[in-house]
């Protein structure tokens, strides 16, 4: 069974940095891409960034150049990197996982093992 954990949210001042970590157990699809989100309250979940498992990186433009994905050798772990964070950056941020290779990175309805996610305050 495949399941994802996410690490390393938190309280953090305006212009401060976070790293997420997503760590993957029981996933065998090394090809299959990888992906955050992110749902603001009273906000539907919107693409943050995402690996398509072959050699592709894609940000949102809100947080592009601000961001930073990575994957660990293994594959077994993902990061997101954020700095210069926003209050707009607040949000219970999710990493996600695609079942089978190919698919859009960016399409949320793609991806189909989720994350209880991690809680990202950025405070003014």
């Amino acid at each position: 069974q495949v399941q994802l954990v996410e690490f390393g949210g938190g309280l953090v001042q305006a212009g401060g940095s976070l790293r997420l970590s997503c760590v993957v157990s029981g996933r065998t699809c090394s090809r299959c891409g990888m992906g955050w989100f992110r749902q603001a309250p009273g906000e539907e979940r919107e693409f943050v960034a995402a690996h398509d498992g072959d050699e592709l990186t894609v940000f949102a433009g809100s947080v592009n150049g601000r961001f930073t994905f990575s994957r660990g050798n293994a594959e077994n772990t993902v990061w997101l990197q954020m700095a210069s964070l926003k209050p707009e950056d607040t949000a219970v941020y999710y990493c996600a996982a695609q079942s089978v290779p190919g698919l859009s990175a960016t399409d949320i309805s793609s991806y189909y093992y989720w994350g209880q996610g991690t809680q990202v305050t950025v405070s003014s």
